[in-house]
């Protein structure tokens, strides 16, 4: 196999999630627009970021307000999820055009949305200028999840959510489980035990073995 190189470099680090960021004003204008430059960047305190152009129009209102709520998608929302990145909150109500329901948030100002099977609470704490986006770095003050997905250990089964990543233009399920954290150093760790195990019942075989042909000897 070989490799070319593109002649102009450009992000293709996919698949990336895709999400619906909401915000809003202190006199009650609201907005939602989609975002795929965002991602986490910390965990404690836990940070995330959203990268968005200067010309968007949510940009002003989340750099007034300083907050901003990023609602995870599941599948069904995946033409609300289109829309709002094609259309701008200056000319058309997203809440209404998608039949989507503004929820209030529980630590920032900033609406949720209520179809939103995971909705991160964040607070701006730092504008980053880039080039053609700005980075809003970001701390988490809250999570919010839809309870059905919770267990009764109170363990949340993100599989179950059906979430949708993006990828060089196309919305995509997201798909089997190929392993879990870790699951590459338990194997080798398992493996070492059974291979110790093995040694062990080995070992004792060989001494029943012995203690059995001294029985006979004794005869």
């Amino acid at each position: 196999m070989s490799k070319i190189e593109f002649k102009k470099p450009g992000n293709f680090v996919y698949p990336v999630p895709a999400v619906l960021v909401s915000c809003g004003r202190t006199d009650g204008s609201k907005n939602i627009f989609t975002v795929a430059w965002t991602g986490t960047v910390c965990s404690d305190p836990p940070m995330v970021y959203i990268s968005v152009r200067k010309e968007r129009f949510s940009y002003d209102i989340i750099k007034e307000s300083g907050e901003f709520v990023i609602n995870l998608p599941d599948e069904k929302m995946v033409r609300a999820l289109d829309y709002c990145g094609c259309t701008t909150g200056a000319k058309v109500d997203k809440y209404k055009e998608c039949g989507l329901s503004t929820e209030e948030s529980s630590k920032v100002s900033a609406p949720s949305i209520a179809e939103s099977p995971v909705s991160i609470e964040c607070k701006v704490k730092e504008i980053i200028p880039l080039g053609t986006h700005d980075m809003f770095l970001a701390e988490v003050l809250a999570v919010r999840v839809e309870d059905r997905y919770i267990d009764e250990r109170g363990a949340f089964h993100m599989d179950d959510v059906k979430l949708i990543a993006y990828e060089h233009g196309q919305y995509r399920a997201l798909g089997a489980k190929l392993g879990s954290f870790g699951y590459s150093v338990k194997k080798e760790k398992i493996h070492g035990r059974r291979k110790r195990k093995n040694n062990k019942d080995m070992k004792d075989q060989k001494s029943r073995k012995n203690h059995i042909n001294s029985k006979r000897k004794d005869r």
